[in-house]
C-alpha cells in the first residue's frame, strides 16, 4: 500500500509515539487487556465446543463505525463455524495502541497512520467504509440550517456564542434564529471524529489551524465533553440550543437534525451516501490508489466536505497463519459482500474501484 505521511497531527505528545500517548486512565491498557481476555475466553470456549479449529478476531477502536462492526459481527458469526468477531469501542488512538501492542487483532478508526506507526506496529490501513461527520443541533422549530466551516471554527474557538449571531444569520436568510446561547459539545481526546472535524476546520479557517489544528486530541477552549458518539447524540437531543458533531449514522438513528455544510465549490450540501461518495470520487479518481488519503473539503459541487474513510488496521505480516487467513477472509468479505449492509446504517459504500485496489493491497499481507 502506498505510504502517505500525515503532518500537522496536533500536539506532539498526543501521537509522537504509541507508548507516550496520553490516557485518561493510566491503567487503560491493562483494563483493555482484561476485557479482551474475558471476551476471548468466552468466545473461545464456545468455539472449542463447536469447532476445534476456531479463531477469534478481537478488534478495538473508534465508536464511529461501531454499529457497522456490530452488524458485521452478527452476520459473520452466524455464518462462520470457525471464526468469531468481537469489537471494542475504545477510541481511534487507543485502537492503534492495542493493535501495536498485540492486545487486539485489528484496530479501527479515522486517523491515518503515521510512517512511524506503520513501522513500529508493522501496520497497514485498509478502508472499509466511507463516513460523514455532521454538525448536529437542537433548535426547536428549525429543521433546516446552513453552516460553514468558518462559522463552525469560530463557534469552537469561542468567537461565536449565540444562535442569532450575524455570521450564522447571513448563511440562513429568512430563518428566525433564536436569541439563545450555543451550548457547545465536543469529543474528548483520542477520537477519530475529532481528527476529521478538526482537519476540515483547519483547512477552511486559518485561526483555527493556528490555535487548535488537526488532531484527534484537540484542546478545545469552549464546550463540554461527550465521551462516545452515542453520548454526543444523547446530549444534543436533550439540550435545547446544543451544537455538536457526530457520524451520520448516529444522527439518523437518533433522529437528530444536522446542518448542510458549505463545501469547497461554494455549495451547501447535506451528508448522504451519495454526497459522501462524491467526496471520495473527487479525491480518488482516476487512479483510485490513495487509500490513506484525506477526503475533507474535497472539490466538486456535490461533495460533502466533512467526509472520510474509516480504516481497519492490521499487521502487514502475521506470526499466526490461522489468524492471518481469518483476518484476510473477513476483510475481503467486509469490502465486498459486507458492503450490502452499509447504506442501511447511514454509511456510504466503498466505490468498486477502491475495492479492487484494496483487494490487491490485501494480497500483499503475509
Amino acid at each position: 500500500m502506498r505510504e502517505v505521511e500525515v503532518r500537522d497531527r496536533g500536539p506532539k505528545s498526543a501521537r509522537s509515539s504509541i507508548s507516550s500517548r496520553p490516557r485518561r486512565n493510566g491503567n487503560c491498557l491493562g483494563w483493555v487487556k482484561l476485557i479482551s481476555i474475558t471476551i476471548l475466553a468466552g468466545v473461545c470456549a464456545a468455539l472449542v465446543a463447536a469447532e476445534p479449529q476456531g479463531v477469534v478476531l478481537v478488534g478495538a477502536g473508534s465508536s464511529v463505525p461501531l454499529p457497522l462492526y456490530r452488524k458485521w459481527a452478527d452476520l459473520y458469526n452466524q455464518n462462520s463455524k470457525t471464526v468469531q468477531l468481537q469489537y471494542l469501542p475504545l477510541g481511534t488512538i487507543e485502537g492503534i495502541a492495542q493493535i501495536t501492542h498485540g492486545t487486539s487483532d485489528f484496530g479501527a478508526g479515522e486517523v491515518p497512520l503515521t510512517i512511524e506507526e506503520r513501522r513500529l506496529g508493522n501496520l497497514t490501513e485498509l478502508p472499509v467504509v466511507l463516513i460523514g461527520i455532521v454538525p448536529i443541533y437542537n433548535l426547536p422549530g428549525i429543521q433546516s440550517l446552513r453552516l460553514s466551516g468558518d462559522v463552525l471554527a469560530q463557534v469552537y474557538l469561542g468567537h461565536i456564542s449565540n444562535w442569532n449571531d450575524p455570521a450564522i444569520a447571513r448563511l440562513n436568510p429568512g430563518t428566525a434564529l433564536p436569541n439563545m446561547p450555543i451550548r457547545v459539545f465536543y469529543r474528548p481526546g483520542g477520537k477519530g471524529s475529532n481528527y476529521v472535524f478538526t482537519e476540515f476546520l483547519s483547512k477552511v479557517n486559518a485561526k483555527f489551524r493556528e490555535q487548535i489544528g488537526r488532531s484527534p486530541s484537540p484542546k478545545w477552549p469552549v464546550g463540554q465533553p461527550a465521551e462516545r458518539s452515542s453520548d454526543m447524540a444523547d446530549k444534543i437531543k436533550s439540550t435545547p440550543g446544543a451544537l455538536g458533531y457526530v457520524e451520520l449514522q448516529y444522527a439518523d438513528d437518533n433522529q437528530i437534525t444536522h446542518a448542510s455544510v458549505l463545501n469547497a465549490a461554494g455549495k451547501f450540501v447535506k451528508a448522504t451516501a451519495a454526497s459522501i461518495t462524491a467526496s471520495c470520487t473527487a479525491i480518488e479518481a482516476p487512479e483510485w490508489d490513495k487509500l490513506a488519503s484525506s477526503l475533507t473539503n474535497a472539490p466538486g459541487a456535490n461533495s460533502y466536505p466533512i467526509s472520510s474513510f474509516t480504516w481497519l488496521l492490521i499487521p502487514e505480516k502475521f506470526k499466526d497463519v490461522a489468524k492471518r487467513d481469518a483476518m484476510k477472509n473477513f476483510v475481503k468479505w467486509a469490502i465486498t459482500d459486507g458492503q450490502g449492509d452499509v447504506e442501511a446504517l447511514s454509511y456510504a459504500k466503498l466505490p468498486k474501484e477502491v475495492v479492487d485496489k484494496e483487494l490487491k493491497a490485501l494480497d500483499k499481507v503475509q
